[in-house]
């Protein structure tokens, strides 16, 4: 946390973080996996990478290089001695100014690490998952920078899936304003064609709002 390893318990924001308010913050989501030759993180520098992108796209400055988050994720992983682990980290105004832009406020950076399984469960790898489409739309790009990993943004994605939870479904789908596939609340959407999908497809066909799993 800002350059030191803090146990868990001891890591605390102030309330008048910005970032609590508003949502200025980024933020990404890597795996750590068990491997013959050690504990290897996946796709660590790609990952800091984006979240540098992100936080351009929302106007923060981050404090540490790609570089230096880098060594600090690595130290973390082996410090905590977890086999496996997703790692957290995020970066978002601190506590300063309350008004609606950040001025002067100090950019917090974090990172966080513990043992998570499969996102949707283990049993949704091995039996699939029920999936509906939402009735939110996708936040426009034109909106908020959607290519950003935000923090503010992930609102519409809570909304969502906890619409679709309560209806019975394990995730919800968003569509965009035009009425294409944008994602799920929290991951990528990838489709599968095989001979004759086609002819399936149609007979599958929904619409946006309608109670059809996917």
């Amino acid at each position: 946390m800002n350059g030191g390893l803090v146990a868990w318990d001891d890591a605390k924001v102030h309330v008048g973080a910005h970032g609590l308010h508003y949502g200025t913050g980024v933020f990404e989501g890597i795996r750590a996996y068990e491997t013959p030759a050690g504990t290897a993180v996946f796709r660590l520098r790609e990952h800091l990478e984006r979240l540098a992108r992100s936080a351009q796209l929302v106007s923060l400055t981050l404090p540490y290089s790609v570089d230096e988050v880098r060594a600090g994720i690595l130290e973390l992983v082996a410090a905590n001695g977890l086999p496996e682990c997703y790692i957290r980290p995020i970066a978002f105004s601190g506590a300063g100014a309350l008004g609606v832009a950040p001025c002067g406020n100090p950019v917090e950076v974090a990172v966080l690490s513990w043992p998570w399984g499969a996102y949707l469960g283990d049993q949704g790898l091995t039996q699939g998952i029920r999936a509906t489409i939402s009735t939110w739309k996708r936040v426009g790009a034109n909106t908020i920078p959607h290519a950003a990993k935000a923090t503010g943004i992930y609102l519409n994605s809570m909304l969502a899936v906890v619409e679709a939870q309560r209806a019975g479904y394990d995730e919800a789908i968003l569509l965009t304003d035009a009425g294409y596939v944008a994602d799920g609340s929290g991951e990528n959407v990838f489709v599968i064609k095989t001979a004759g999908s086609r002819r399936r497809r149609s007979r599958a066909r929904s619409f946006p709002g309608s109670p059809e799993t996917r």
